[in-house]
C-alpha cells in the first residue's frame, strides 16, 4: 500500500499544471545561476584582483568644513623685501630739471637784451668814442663768456614798457677791456628816457664818462 501511494503521489504531481510550472522555473533559475558562477570564474581568472576594494562607511551626512581648513594660509620663511623709497630719486629729478628751467630762461632773456635796440644804440656810440679808443684800442665790441658759447653777457635789465634800464656788460678792443655801465629811466609816459649813469671802467682804472640821449 504504501508504494502504490507513493507511486501515485508522484504521478499526481507531475500530472499537476502548478507543480510543472515550479520546476521549470526551478530549472531555469539552477540554469542562470550555473551560468553566470561560470561567467565569474572566467572573469576571475582573467583579471583576478590583486587587493582587495576598500570600502567607507559613513554614519551621517558631511557638514562643510570652514574655509581655512580647507584652504590654509601659507607659511612665510621669510620676512617681506622692504620698499625702497623713491623721493630721493624723484627729488633729485626734479631739482634737476628746475635748475635746466633757469639755465635756459637766462639764456633766452640774455639773447633777447643782446639783440635790444638799447644795447645795439650804446655800442654804436662807443665805437665812435674817440677818448674810449685811446684807452682801449681799435675794434672795440662785447665781449663774450666761453660758457655762453662766445656771447656777452649782459647783467640787469631792460624794461621800456615801465621806463626802466640799468644794464652792464664787458667790452674789449685792440690794446684792453672793461665794463660799461647805463642806467635810464623814463618819469612819465610819453616823455623821452633820461641817462643817469653812462660810463665805462677799463680793467686799469680809466673811467670814461659819456653822456647818451635814447
Amino acid at each position: 500500500m504504501t508504494t502504490y501511494s507513493t507511486v501515485s503521489k508522484l504521478l499526481m504531481t507531475r500530472r499537476s499544471p502548478f507543480t510543472t510550472t515550479v520546476l521549470s522555473r526551478q530549472k531555469l533559475q539552477n540554469h542562470f545561476t550555473q551560468s553566470s558562477r561560470k561567467c565569474l570564474s572566467t572573469t576571475s581568472r582573467q583579471n583576478p584582483m590583486t587587493e582587495s576594494p576598500s570600502v567607507t562607511m559613513y554614519s551621517g551626512t558631511s557638514r562643510p568644513r570652514p574655509y581655512h581648513l580647507k584652504h590654509p594660509p601659507p607659511q612665510t620663511k621669510r620676512d617681506l623685501p622692504r620698499i625702497k623709497s623713491n623721493w630721493p630719486t624723484i627729488l633729485a629729478f626734479s631739482v634737476v630739471g628746475v635748475a635746466g628751467w633757469a639755465v635756459f630762461l637766462a639764456y633766452v632773456t640774455n639773447q633777447e637784451k643782446i639783440s635790444s635796440s638799447v644795447v645795439k644804440q650804446i655800442m654804436r656810440e662807443l665805437r665812435v668814442d674817440e677818448e674810449l679808443r685811446v684807452v682801449l684800442g681799435d675794434a672795440i665790441r662785447m665781449q663774450g663768456e666761453w660758457w655762453l658759447n662766445g656771447d656777452p653777457r649782459i647783467i640787469g635789465s631792460i624794461s621800456t614798457m615801465q621806463g626802466n634800464i640799468d644794464i652792464s656788460f664787458r667790452i674789449k678792443g685792440s690794446r684792453g677791456t672793461g665794463t660799461v655801465y647805463f642806467t635810464s629811466i623814463r618819469r612819465e609816459k610819453g616823455v623821452p628816457f633820461e641817462i643817469l649813469r653812462f660810463k665805462v671802467i677799463a680793467d686799469d682804472g680809466t673811467i670814461i664818462y659819456k653822456n647818451l640821449k635814447t
